[in-house]
């Protein structure tokens, strides 16, 4: 029975999900629901469900947490302040003189914007309706504009400090302490989203690496449609001014807030802080913040941020009514089954996370594949670190791949007159670099590794 009812689970909020009800209603209450069910032909005790209130206040109090609402706020006011527009057209402006210059601002850009807002459906707007005009007055393809921006926007994803990788921090370090009490081994190392941050930086940067490579190779095979930009003597002569200050105050907020996470000298909390705070100060620093784009700004933030924290809440409930069911053993059998061991489990789990990255939000995936499938891979051996990583890289992949990444529809929602084929076209290069630095993270992870075994040391 206790099968039946987990089917029942799964199925019904995975239905609730495509239904388009929210999704903390959708998680929480199918899951109560089936609880209710199965007290009712007496497989559940209802009162294993005592302790999960305790567990809903313990995420209203997490420290950790608190940082998702601070880098939002963050980001948003970078977006509202305008300041990420001036970034792209003094970079763009830098790199000018040379075939594909654009090209390279608009990947160097996303990559900041990544670490400043950490969302990728904020990064991907902000960068469409910055860059995709600006590429169609200096003659660039179409389609690999619509691709630069895609994959210079999905790297939110990966690049720290992100929302994505605070979120999966605090998911993986449930699912380690988990399988630990499974297995009766207690380690006295926790896993931190600090380590987490470290663990990606590396990957992050090297994926920035393989897309400059890519349009490095555009450029010079392709000449005619990545054209250098046309510069009067007046914006040459003023080009410094405005290198200084465009680009330095938000290479300098973002250097200070991820210097002093990987430093130790703040936690991510702190230094979501310590953002939230340089971002406004920035801003009102530019003499063109209203209190109009503050309000928006705040409003935007609370927004998300409630969305993430419900959204919490709710797989929250579903992760512990599925363990009263059982679930862990049966997904633990589950993954024992499937031929490679470790790796054909973990590849089993990472495809999972890709699909569903067709259909669901990124957050949405991790509050459900996390807690279920998260307890039973860490036992057969995996990383957490590395699985973090891993499921992170996968997760953007999947907002990049058509004919349903996400990613893909967040632009052609905001520039007119662009067609779903011209996009395909574009991102397909991207998505083929993104699955290589996914053999790449396999077969070297020390990539991954390598730095909070520095930074811990």
């Amino acid at each position: 029975m206790s099968e039946a009812l987990l089917f029942v689970l799964v199925g019904g909020a995975v239905a609730g999900l495509l239904s388009g009800f929210p999704v903390a209603l959708a998680l929480g209450g199918v899951s109560i629901l089936v609880a209710l069910l199965g007290h009712l032909v007496n497989t559940v005790d209802l009162a294993l469900l005592g302790a999960l209130p305790g567990r809903l206040v313990s995420i209203m109090v997490n420290e950790t947490l608190v940082a998702v609402p601070l880098f939002v706020f963050m980001g948003t006011v970078l977006e509202k302040s305008k300041l990420a527009e001036e970034l792209l057209v003094t970079m763009g402006q830098l790199f000018g003189n040379r075939r594909g210059g654009l090209g390279f601002a608009v990947l160097i850009v996303g990559a900041m914007l990544a670490a400043s807002t950490g969302i990728v459906g904020a990064t991907v707007v902000t960068m469409g309706l910055i860059s995709i005009p600006a590429m169609r007055r200096a003659k660039y393809k179409e389609s690999l504009s619509c691709g630069l921006v895609c994959a210079s926007g999905t790297l939110a994803q990966l690049i720290p400090p992100s929302t994505v990788l605070i979120l999966l921090g605090v998911m993986v370090q449930d699912a380690n302490t988990q399988a630990q009490l499974r297995m009766g081994i207690f380690s006295g190392d926790p896993l931190t989203v600090t380590d987490l941050f470290a663990a990606a930086l590396l990957p992050g940067l090297m994926l920035v690496g393989l897309y400059t490579v890519w349009m490095l190779l555009v450029a010079f095979r392709d000449r005619r449609n990545c054209p250098p930009l046309e510069m009067s003597d007046d914006m040459r002569d003023a080009l410094v001014r405005k290198v200084l200050v465009a680009m330095v105050p938000p290479l300098a907020l973002i250097v200070l807030v991820l210097g002093s996470i990987l430093s130790g000298l703040a936690t991510a909390t702190e230094s979501a802080a310590l953002g939230g705070v340089g971002a406004l100060v920035l801003a009102l620093c530019s003499g063109r913040f209203t209190r109009q784009q503050l309000s928006e700004a705040a409003r935007s933030a609370m927004l998300i941020s409630v969305m993430i924290y419900t959204m919490l809440i709710g797989a929250t409930i579903l992760s512990a009514v599925f363990r009263i069911l059982g679930g862990e053993e049966v997904v633990a059998s589950l993954l024992t089954l499937i031929p490679g061991g470790a790796l054909g489990a973990t590849l089993f789990v990472l495809g999972i996370m890709f699909v569903l990255g067709f259909l669901l939000d990124t957050f949405e995936i991790i509050f459900i594949v996390i807690p279920i499938f998260g307890p039973a891979l860490l036992m057969l051996g995996v990383d957490p670190l590395w699985f973090g990583v891993a499921a992170a890289l996968v997760l953007q992949t999947s907002y990049l791949t058509p004919p349903f990444g996400f990613a893909i529809f967040y632009l052609q929602g905001v520039v007119d007159g662009l067609k779903l084929s011209t996009v395909y076209r574009g991102v397909a290069p991207f998505v083929a670099i993104q699955l290589f630095a996914g053999v790449l993270i396999w077969w070297w992870p020390g990539m991954v590794t390598w730095l909070p075994g520095l930074l811990n040391s």
